[in-house]
């Protein structure tokens, strides 16, 4: 049984099959799925689909892009939206994205900050998201103590270095499609690092679909090709990085 810890099936392209492909990913052996917010709106749909199916999580939170609408009354609604539904189980996706920089810098970091803050109020972990940001990612982190109620950084595609120092700020690492990639030797590096209880699988979806189905609409039921390539990299049998994931995510989680 395989549990996607970061999708995203509120996005439009899954508007046309959204709830039938839900459905047969799960019979299929997809035990659990963490849908990831980006805004308001997103958290409000996750929020639907984890009350309508059972083995649906989700997570709310305002994405670095979507940083520069945010105001306190968007920190407020975040709030009474993750108090109206137990299956709320993290904050995310949170955190600064310096590629794009659709909002200002000085702004994302400030409702990162606070976000990371809502997180500790609440007691949930943080879905991080950093692109091109390490830096001010991790000076945030030990700035505002966001090791108190740790988390995860998805799609990770950091060094083995920075991987030490997220680690050690209790924050675990999620591997996406990227790792079937042919040009990516930075994070075979990294998956042979990260211990076997500090890390995630995840598909990013509709986003990141794994070789061989790189371009094409990502979605949960491409996921044996990303943990296959972590069992050759990590030398385990494809069942034990399937439990390991499975165990790790439902701990972060408190699933």
């Amino acid at each position: 049984m395989i549990f996607d810890t970061h999708a995203h099936y509120d996005d439009e392209r899954f508007d046309e099959d959204r709830f039938e492909l839900l459905e047969e990913l799960h019979r299929n052996g997809i035990e659990y799925i963490l849908n990831a917010a980006s805004d308001i709106d997103s958290t409000k749909m996750g929020i639907m689909l984890a009350e309508k199916y059972d083995f649906i999580y989700t997570a709310a939170g305002i994405h670095p892009h979507n940083a520069e609408k945010a105001d306190q009354n968007t920190l407020n609604e975040l709030e009474n939206l993750i108090n109206s539904c137990k299956k709320v189980v993290a904050i995310g996706e949170i955190g600064l994205d310096y590629h794009y920089d659709f909002s200002p810098r000085e702004i994302q970091q400030k409702w990162f900050r606070a976000q990371i803050n809502l997180a500790k109020k609440l007691n949930l972990p943080i879905i991080i998201h950093n692109r091109e940001s390490n830096k001010d990612v991790m000076d945030i982190i030990r700035e505002e103590e966001a090791k108190a109620v740790g988390g995860v950084f998805h799609c990770y595609s950091g060094s083995v270095e920075m991987a030490r120092e997220v680690l050690n700020n209790n924050f675990y690492i999620s591997f996406s499609g990227v790792v079937t990639f042919k040009n990516a030797r930075k994070i075979i590096d990294v998956v042979k690092f990260v211990p076997n209880d500090m890390f995630l699988i995840e598909t990013d979806c509709p986003y990141l679909a794994p070789e061989p189905f790189r371009g094409k609409r990502n979605h949960s039921g491409y996921l044996p090709y990303i943990i296959q390539k972590i069992a050759e990299i990590k030398e385990l049998s494809y069942e034990k990085v399937a439990e390991l994931t499975m165990e790790n995510g439902r701990r972060l989680f408190r699933i």
